[in-house]
């Protein structure tokens, strides 16, 4: 497992860099989906936080995520988050909780933040695509 572990660790890895990479086929999205999902698997807890260009687009891929990650998805929006602009949405998947706030940034996409015991398993990835799980 540990070896499986660290070719998800190296595929996640030339996703978290400065310019945002896109997965270029199905197959290539498919394969980065299986890699974020026994990352997390293997992680002890997880924080997503997501930046999008409204607060809708923002929940609409929390949701998505989520779902995919066996996680409850909230029932409601941020009720202090801004409607029409730039939002970065963070999600506590230990407590269940989240905010959104107006954020100026040009990243648009989805951050993993994974705790562990494992080192491979260790580390902050993204910015993954926000359809990313759209079509699970």
């Amino acid at each position: 497992m540990l070896m499986s572990l660290q070719s998800d660790r190296q595929l996640l890895d030339t996703y978290s860099c400065i310019e945002p990479k896109v997965p270029q086929t199905p197959a290539d999205a498919e394969e980065l989906r299986g890699a974020i999902l026994r990352i997390t698997q293997a992680a002890e807890s997880e924080n997503l936080g997501i930046c999008a260009d409204t607060c809708e687009q923002a929940y609409q891929a929390l949701a998505q995520y989520l779902k995919a990650l066996d996680y409850p998805i909230p029932e409601a929006p941020d009720p202090t988050a801004p409607t029409d602009e730039p939002v970065y949405l963070k999600f506590n998947a230990t407590t269940l909780k989240h905010f959104a706030k107006a954020y100026s940034g040009d990243y648009r996409g989805v951050l993993i933040a994974c705790q562990a015991e494992e080192d491979v398993v260790n580390g902050t990835f993204g910015h993954f695509p926000l359809d990313l799980f759209s079509e699970m």
